[in-house]
């Protein structure tokens, strides 16, 4: 991922709280001449592998796991807002785009041990129904769960690196990003809201870090 030293965001936990937050990611690899893409719910584990592991499963009709292991990327995309050079009061400006992503590789290797692959099902369940008010289970003793589970194969990616863009308007003065930041808020939409919010999470940090530095 092309990113400038501005938007660079290497806060190991900055970035893996980003991936659990936005783990219905996008999986690319590239097998016998071309690229295959897949949306899927990720498990994040942060404390195995040098720079974590993910963990997830696919359709066994899914052609991508079945030149495995190979290389990959994993693309976690956050909220992203089209930003309007009319919100400046400045003439030398030009459309652009902020957003939030985090880009993870590694090397995805098949889960073929059932007892492994249950586990990866049962955490994933656990994950994603544990907010809500009477969480759903599955009894995966029974034969309806056995049929479903050969239709899966599970898979874990030990990371080797993870890259953090954070393209908040880094490259304009204080006094810009402010008025981005209101104009933001004015819009519709949940993503515009949310850059607004982390643009002002970012001029918030970086008063503190100046204030900081004239004590």
């Amino acid at each position: 991922m092309y990113i400038p030293t501005l938007y660079a965001e290497n806060n190991p936990a900055k970035l893996f709280d980003f991936m659990e937050a936005n783990s219905f990611a996008l999986m690319v690899t590239h097998q016998g001449g071309r690229c295959l893409a897949s949306h899927i719910p990720f498990l994040v584990d942060r404390t195995t592998g040098p720079h974590g592991t993910l963990l997830g499963h696919l359709a066994r009709a899914n052609p991508q796991w079945r030149e495995l292991p190979c290389e990959a990327l994993v693309v976690f995309s956050g909220p992203h807002a089209y930003i309007s050079p009319s919100w400046y009061e400045a003439k030398d400006v030009v459309p652009t785009w902020n957003y939030v992503a985090v880009h993870a590789y590694g090397t995805v290797e098949l889960v073929e041990d059932n007892i492994d692959l249950t586990r990866i099902l049962k955490d994933t369940i656990a994950t994603y129904e544990n907010t809500r008010r009477q969480p759903w289970s599955m009894d995966f003793a029974t034969a309806y769960a056995d049929k479903m589970m050969k239709g899966i194969v599970g898979f874990r990616i030990v990371l080797s690196r993870l890259e953090g863009k954070w393209k908040l308007s880094q490259n304009h003065p204080q006094e810009r990003r402010e008025l981005v930041v209101n104009a933001l808020q004015q819009e519709p939409g949940e993503n515009a809201q949310a850059i607004a919010s982390l643009m002002k999470k970012s001029l918030v940090g970086q008063k503190e870090s100046s204030d900081q530095g004239l004590t």
